[in-house]
């Protein structure tokens, strides 16, 4: 009996939506043909000190007799390593990195990007369609809205279509495209 049910409620489901409902969804192809191209990855590089070495914070004290010797032995030279001492002074800064995406807004190589994305770096690459790397420059940005200007210096690039939010109305068909993750493109659509 539920074998019978489970096959009753799918023959009901694929009839009510059958194949001339699936046909007029859109496409997208040509519009991600058109500009895919003006898609960028971007990657990011910050120079940041290891944890509290900007400050000379040192690791937290722990209530004497609570710890064995061993490891008060094992939290004193981690914490002489990390302050860099006796190892020729200063420390080593490590490096946190970021990957996005953008897209190029006009052809001689202004990008619209994410504010978080490129927040405190020190370096910033866009990686083109045609996987030239370049390096960028902050133009400008909002951190309230989230979003970035950077400039590269490249000329006849490819452009990106901005449609008109104004115009939007809720329940109509969106597409996303970009480079999030290292991957070379994604395209989401809903």
């Amino acid at each position: 009996r539920s074998r019978a049910r489970i096959w009753f409620f799918s023959l009901f489901l694929l009839s009510f939506f059958n194949l001339p409902v699936f046909a007029q969804l859109p496409d997208f192809t040509e519009m991600v043909k058109t500009n895919g191209g003006a898609v960028v990855n971007i990657s990011t590089t910050q120079k940041a000190p290891p944890a509290g070495a900007e400050n000379g914070a040192e690791m937290p004290a722990f209530p004497e007799g609570t710890m064995p010797p061993e490891l008060e032995e094992l939290f004193r030279r981690f914490n002489e390593q990390q302050q860099g001492q006796g190892g020729g002074g200063g420390y080593t800064p490590k490096e946190a990195r970021s990957l996005g995406s953008g897209f190029i807004i006009s052809s001689d190589g202004y990008v619209l990007t994410n504010y978080h994305v490129v927040k405190d770096a020190d370096e910033i690459v866009v990686k083109l369609s045609d996987r030239r790397e370049l390096n960028a420059r902050l133009i400008g940005s909002d951190a309230r809205t989230d979003v970035a200007v950077l400039k590269i210096e490249a000329h006849d690039l490819p452009v990106v279509t901005i449609g008109a939010p104004d115009k939007l109305q809720v329940g109509e068909w969106v597409l996303a495209i970009g480079s999030p993750f290292g991957f070379e493109q994604s395209v989401t659509a809903g």
